[in-house]
Order: C-alpha cells, then sequence, then structure tokens
C-alpha cells in the first residue's frame, strides 16, 4: 500500500525541509519536491494569476492538483519522501482562515502517507526570505503550526525534526521509518 512507503517531511518555509529531501535524494532516495516554490515560479514566469499574495483559492486548487500527480507518480515499489503533502494544502488554507473543500478533504482522506509524518519546526538561525518565500518569520512559524495542527486532524503521527545538522537530521527520519 502506498501509505506504507510515502512519507512527508512538513513544516513552516524556511526550516530545511527542502534541504533534507535533496540530501535524502543524494543518498539514492525517491523523492518528490515541494508544489508551492514551483507553482511560484511557473506563475512568476508567465505572468500568472495563481500566486499565493494575489489569488490564494487558485493557488491551493494548484498545490491540490500538483500533489495528487505527485502522490499517482510515485512508485509504489520503495520508499518515497514528499516535501510536503496534500495535507500541507488543508494547513494552508487554515493558517488563511479559510474554509476546505470538500473535494481537498476528500483528497486529504483518501490519498493517505505513512502514518509517521515529520514536522521540521521553525529555525529562526537558517531562516531567509526570498523572491518565492515571502513570508515573514512570524508567518512561518504559524504556517508549521498550521501543518502540525492539519496532520494531527487527519490522524496522523507528527514527529518533530531536530534543529541540526542535514545529516543528522537524515539519519534521525531513517532511523523512525519503520
Amino acid at each position: 500500500m502506498p501509505e506504507n512507503s510515502f512519507t512527508v517531511i512538513t513544516g513552516g518555509p524556511g526550516s530545511g525541509k527542502s534541504t533534507l529531501i535533496r540530501h535524502l535524494a543524494g543518498r539514492g532516495f525517491a523523492t518528490k519536491p515541494e508544489a508551492g516554490r514551483a507553482i511560484i515560479q511557473d506563475q512568476v514566469a508567465i505572468s500568472g494569476p495563481a500566486l499565493p499574495w494575489s489569488d490564494p483559492g487558485l493557488f491551493a486548487e494548484l498545490m491540490l492538483a500538483w500533489d495528487l500527480r505527485s502522490y499517482r507518480e510515485a512508485s509504489t515499489d520503495e520508499p518515497v519522501l514528499f516535501d510536503r503533502g496534500l495535507v500541507d494544502t488543508v494547513g494552508y488554507l487554515g493558517l488563511l482562515g479559510r474554509p476546505v473543500p470538500r473535494h481537498l478533504d476528500a483528497a486529504a482522506r483518501t490519498f493517505r502517507y505513512h502514518r509517521r509524518v515529520f514536522a521540521a519546526p521553525p529555525w529562526p538561525e537558517i531562516y531567509e526570505q526570498d523572491s518565492e518565500r515571502r513570508q515573514s518569520l512570524d508567518e512561518a512559524e504559524r504556517t508549521y503550526e498550521a501543518c502540525v495542527a492539519a496532520y494531527a486532524g487527519y490522524g496522523y503521527e507528527v514527529v518533530t525534526l531536530p534543529r541540526a545538522p542535514v545529516e543528522q537530521r537524515a539519519r534521525f527520519v531513517l532511523d523512525r521509518l519503520v
């Protein structure tokens, strides 16, 4: 079953999630990239409207579509590590105080990941803003809380990653993939 081998790493922006995913990919693990950053890059390149700062609802729909595709494309023959997952979009809408559409809730309930989700906590010492990451550190912290609450709400066990060098974080995850 996919949910036994599909593991999510979630958390707020700028907390080292993508660095950890890239590190694990370099060690030969199958990974799926984060939807949000790629969507922002694409939308900026085409002057599209689906940006979190101009149309958060449309941005959420594109994240949902991206994550559904990533889920379906992932091989069930090996463990796959996801840089965020479907439930992150639920957390995003919760952060904005927006209702979760029925189809997004259905997707989060239908397309399940490993019961244990890893959450990268806010880490002020490494947090940086850039052209795609416009959130303040405060908003990054609130995003972390919203994502953790969303995963817990869907019955996942959320395990907090240590604020540690990437190799130590990788070992932490790999030791707990059971």
